[in-house]
């Protein structure tokens, strides 16, 4: 059970990266929930903050977060690739290794 245990919290490392400790319940912010998030209205008398100032920040926040998972999708199909690139190379040269070593 222990090994299994471990093998759960290896994988969970390894997703979020060696430096990232947060919990199993976060999940990343998406450009969308940025869009789509609303603050409620001042009553009036008080202070708040501009409607208009507070849209367009967010829409320039979605639109960074958007570029930031794109990037770094591209990045894990780079990584992908190059893996699959590697693993393919050393298949070919096990094999080639092995076809040199019946042949003695």
């Amino acid at each position: 059970m222990r090994v299994f245990l471990r093998r759960i919290r290896r994988r969970q490392r390894s997703v979020l990266g060696s430096t990232c400790y947060r919990s199993s319940a976060y999940h990343p912010l998406r450009p969308w929930q940025v869009r789509e998030r609303s603050f409620r209205t001042t009553p009036l008398g008080r202070r708040g903050l501009d409607p208009q100032d507070v849209r367009e920040f967010l829409d320039r926040v979605a639109g960074d977060l958007a570029a930031v998972y794109d990037a770094l999708g591209q990045s894990r199909r780079e990584t992908d690739r190059i893996k699959n690139a590697l693993r393919r190379w050393q298949s070919e040269q096990a094999q080639a290794r092995n076809e040199r070593g019946y042949d003695r």
